[in-house]
């Protein structure tokens, strides 16, 4: 056999490889193929690929094993369990930035699924590479990192602290101030997961300066961005009055109201939710937002939106209304009981039933003043209802009952309020 010969048996190996993978990597972005891949035993023909000469062949494999591993968690196991992720970790460190997408993307679908598989991830070493990997030149390479590191975070705080340790914060606040919008999207989305499970958690993330570069991007253009970056902010203020306050002294009032009407409805709930979690720490917070226009700005919210999107906005009505008479006067005038009574006759589902009626109760129950400005707009009758029907979930029935117990302990003309109630079941 000559030389040629020879050179061609490789060449056409190395074609047959590559081939084999890129196929692989196909059939794997369709689910009628994954069974009938994972009982071919692909994931130990795929593992030595990633140790492949060829870069191509090494990036393909990775690639096909982030999809088949993205499917479902008895895939993400077959690769903690084939010794997969070692060798994946050390690859990050090594190989080029094509490479280090495909080997994130990897461990991201392999952490995504449950906490056990997240801490099979932290547990190979990964956590080091991928904040290594948040400082890499390139920003895909940048954005891959970030998007595994909030996979990560997002099942626990132990997981989410493991990132902290990791020095992965103060990157991912660098990310989000990059030019690409891609990445200030997956930045913006890991920080909101590492905050979201305790204020010390979340003070780390202030402590690294987030707030100012997600406050600047309150008006940004991209609906995606936005609805990360109200995420985030609305994960930092829910934890304490303090975190609220530095969320509010980074001026985003009223800047924000102007986004309750933002063409995405997911924008729109993220910053209603925002609002909600400012309003329920204190009165002092709750009147800012009055003061802002926000009471008006949350009851068209209410009026404009449907379902589960409406709940933040219903809630914040009814957080405001709690801390003082003023405040739920301000509530009152901005006709918020009119809209609660709207959405309490609109909408099917019980969880927004009894916010509704919790909100209800909170507006009428400091003076005879307020009970009768609930009374008047006939929602009685329909708490009552709701209380005695069988067919209500437990919280509705119990916050029904409490809304009405709240409103009747304030109203003095028992009379009229038999008459409200007379057509009541």
């Amino acid at each position: 056999m000559s030389q040629r010969q020879v050179l061609q048996v490789f060449e056409q190996y190395q074609k047959s490889r590559t081939q084999f993978v890129q196929t692989i990597a196909e059939l794997s972005t369709r689910p009628q193929n994954i069974e009938t891949l994972q009982n071919a035993g692909v994931m130990s023909l795929l593992r030595p690929l990633l140790l492949d000469v060829v870069p191509t062949v090494q990036q393909t494999a990775a690639l096909a094993l982030g999809r088949l591993a993205n499917y479902n968690d008895d895939l993400a196991e077959a690769v903690v369990k084939g010794d997969i992720l070692p060798q994946l970790v050390y690859s990050l460190a090594e190989q080029n930035r094509f490479y280090k997408k495909a080997a994130a993307f990897v461990l991201r679908a392999v952490a995504k699924h449950s906490p056990q598989l997240a801490q099979s991830v932290v547990d190979c070493g990964a956590l080091d590479a991928l904040v290594i990997c948040l400082e890499e030149f390139d920003p895909g390479v940048k954005e891959s990192a970030a998007w595994a590191l909030g996979y990560i975070a997002r099942h626990n705080a132990e997981l989410s602290q493991a990132v902290v340790d990791a020095g992965a914060v103060p990157l991912l606040v660098l990310c989000i101030q990059e030019p690409e919008l891609s990445l200030k999207r997956i930045s913006a989305s890991a920080l909101s997961d590492v905050c979201k499970h305790s204020p010390e958690l979340a003070q780390t993330v202030v402590d690294a300066g987030a707030i100012a570069h997600l406050a600047q991007m309150i008006l940004n253009p991209d609906a995606k961005l936005k609805r990360q970056v109200f995420s985030a902010l609305s994960q930092i203020s829910k934890h304490s009055v303090d975190l609220s306050e530095m969320v509010v002294e980074a001026e985003i009032f009223p800047a924000v109201l102007t986004c309750l009407r933002d063409p995405d409805e997911y924008v729109r709930k993220n910053v209603a939710t925002l609002i909600r979690e400012i309003a329920k720490h204190t009165p002092e917070l709750a009147q800012l937002i009055v003061n802002a226009g926000g009471v008006a700005a949350i009851v068209d919210y209410v009026g404009e939106s449907k379902g589960n999107v409406r709940l933040p906005g219903v809630m914040t009505l009814g957080y405001i209304a709690a801390h003082s008479d003023n405040l739920a006067m301000a509530v009152i005038v901005s006709k918020g009981v009119n809209q609660l009574a709207i959405t309490l006759a609109e909408e099917s589902e019980d969880h927004i039933k009894a916010a509704v009626g919790w909100s209800l109760g909170q507006i009428g129950r400091h003076t005879p003043e307020h009970a009768k400005a609930v009374a008047v707009a006939n929602v009685l009758p329909r708490l009552l209802q709701l209380y005695l029907a069988a067919s209500s979930s437990e919280d509705l029935q119990i916050k029904s009952k409490k809304a009405l117990k709240n409103i009747l302990q304030k109203c003095v003309h028992l009379q009229a309020l038999e008459a409200l109630l007379h057509d009541a079941p």
